[in-house]
């Protein structure tokens, strides 16, 4: 990054190539919509460039990286919400979506502190897992996903959302209650939880 503040096209693009899928898969997850996900990875990216020149080498460039994400998805969060528009049932995850599926799932087994004996098709189970996910708030879904799937640590979330370090662990402690909330009737019965139905 200190090459790219330095006006290096080339370090930029390998910024680029290193933290795309990553941003992709993370925005999927946090962004209005999976739909936008590549259009608010690379709209990340063209403000990661026009901000060039202010960046700091105080910090992990994951973390401002991250943090300027959160901001772009937040934005766009209340755009689609001023539009009103009609949220669509999102296509489920493939490529490399399946591997935050995987993720999501042992977020959730985690948080339900059970394994159930008789778990489904893993595509189902990811499908409903994603939807759970997706039906917690925006913060906590946000810290749920640097947590668990880009491996950040308490204070590097903290620092990506402008939070304490307190509030992090108080958020993550939060989604994980909600998250086995949500999933409770199905760990236990097999049944498909309201929350996430389409």
């Amino acid at each position: 990054m200190m090459r790219v503040r330095n006006d290096d096209a080339a370090a930029y693009e390998e910024l680029v190539r290193k933290y795309q899928a990553r941003l992709v898969r993370l925005m999927r997850t946090i962004g209005p919509r999976s739909d936008m996900a590549e259009d608010l990875a690379q709209d990340t990216f063209m403000r990661v460039w026009r901000a060039r020149h202010r960046y700091e080498a105080g910090a992990k460039f994951s973390t401002w990286l991250f943090t300027i994400a959160a901001n772009v998805s937040r934005n766009a969060t209340r755009s689609v919400g001023r539009r009103q528009e009609v949220n669509e049932v999102d296509a489920p995850l493939s490529g490399d979506g399946s591997q935050a599926v995987g993720i999501l799932a042992a977020t959730a087994l985690d948080a339900s502190g059970l394994m159930p004996g008789r778990l489904v098709e893993g595509t189902e189970r990811g499908e409903i897992i994603r939807k759970a996910v997706e039906a917690l708030g925006e913060r906590q879904k946000t810290a749920l996903m640097l947590s668990r799937f880009e491996n950040l640590s308490y204070a590097e979330i903290a620092e990506a959302m402008g939070l304490s370090t307190k509030a992090v662990k108080s958020l993550l402690s939060r989604a994980r209650v909600n998250l086995r909330e949500i999933l409770q009737p199905y760990i236990d019965a097999g049944v498909i939880p309201n929350e996430v139905q389409s």
